[in-house]
């Protein structure tokens, strides 16, 4: 009677073990203006890759400068999947806060933030 109640017990546990971890939320793999990168403007190419494909459509750059005012930023016609490229112009010396919000081919939205200063 033991055997067939242990075997109940670690067939799901086996189960839950082997089930794939879902992959697919987009995570930022590398950013330019780098993180507490030191540019200098008045103008900058901003260009962010991603681990998986998204969908440039739905996603969103934002630029907030030192006096904390929003500017959103065109996104350009992707050049790869996994990537978005933009420009901002006018920069004066002080400190930013590119953020960003993207859509996974896997459908989940990820959001993030690289602070960089522009000298």
């Amino acid at each position: 009677m033991l055997i067939p109640r242990i075997a109940f017990l670690i067939l799901p546990v086996s189960l839950l073990w082997m089930t794939p971890v879902a992959k697919g939320h987009a995570i930022l793999l590398a950013a330019k203006p780098g993180f507490d990168q030191v540019v200098h403007g008045p103008k900058l190419e901003v260009a962010l890759r991603f681990n998986s494909r998204i969908d440039a459509q739905r996603s969103r750059i934002t630029l907030v400068d030192p006096d904390v005012k929003t500017h959103p930023l065109p996104i350009r016609s992707q050049s790869s999947p996994d990537s978005l490229a933009s420009e901002a112009e006018g920069l004066k010396a002080g400190d930013y806060v590119l953020r960003w919000q993207v859509l996974a081919a896997d459908g989940h939205i990820t959001r993030g933030e690289v602070r960089f200063h522009v000298r």
